[in-house]
């Protein structure tokens, strides 16, 4: 069966331009793809932080939007790598992306793997490179500070998904209910960010050795994909 692919785009420059592609991918892609699922939760985040940096929210708000545009293409390569094959697919961002059209997997499930994906793998790798362009490092200054500040957003985000699949005050569950419950369950996205920032100290610090950085990264994706797998189990 054919399904829907976003059109190929050059990288996002600015918040504004990340926020125009995120749109771009929920006018092309049904509700219920997989993808879709995490785009829609990772829009309303980046929402809120493009809304916050033109609040003075953030200690460095060039830090902080450098971060959020290089983490986001990230994102898009991986959906850009939809319209290649099977083989060209980001080793972390496969799960969801071969299972994006799989039926029995909930919404909540593929956004969290989209998480999982995008902050256990790709955070690290754009803490590290936003720090390079900017000539700052990751511990410097209020770069620490500015990425915990994002975790309040996520904790909003996340909770709100979650009560999309479970609102508060539902006693009487299902049998397939209470399974999706017990997969989500073990995961956290503070807990993932909080892996993601050792993860970037860790690259950051072999940054000047390639082999070890390419075994840590090789490492890293193959790892965030076994947590994917976990998530998107059919129940």
């Amino acid at each position: 069966m054919d399904t829907a692919v976003p059109a190929p785009a050059p990288p996002a420059a600015t918040i504004d331009q990340v926020i125009a592609r995120m749109r771009s991918i929920d006018a092309v892609l049904p509700a219920s793809d997989g993808v879709a699922c995490f785009n829609r939760m990772y829009l309303e985040v980046t929402l809120g932080v493009s809304q916050r940096v033109g609040q003075g929210f953030f200690g460095d708000p060039v830090f902080v939007s450098n971060l959020d545009v290089v983490f986001a293409n990230l994102y898009f390569g991986a959906v850009d790598a939809l319209s290649g094959p099977p083989s060209a697919l980001p080793v972390a961002w496969q799960p969801l992306l071969a299972a994006r059209t799989t039926p029995g997997i909930e919404p909540i499930q593929f956004a969290l793997a989209g998480m999982n994906a995008h902050i256990n793998h790709d955070l690290p790798l754009a803490v590290v490179s936003a720090c390079t362009k900017l000539n700052t490092a990751p511990d410097a200054g209020c770069n620490h500070d500015d990425y915990q500040k994002v975790d309040k957003l996520l904790d909003a985000s996340e909770q709100s998904v979650r009560e999309s699949f479970e609102p508060p005050g539902v006693v009487v569950v299902d049998q397939h209910t209470a399974a999706v419950a017990n997969i989500i369950g073990n995961w956290s996205i503070n807990s993932a960010r909080d892996v993601a920032w050792d993860t970037a100290l860790a690259l950051w610090d072999v940054r000047d050795y390639q082999m070890a950085t390419d075994l840590l990264a090789g490492a890293l994706a193959r790892t965030v994909a076994m947590a994917s797998r976990g998530l998107l189990v059919v129940v």
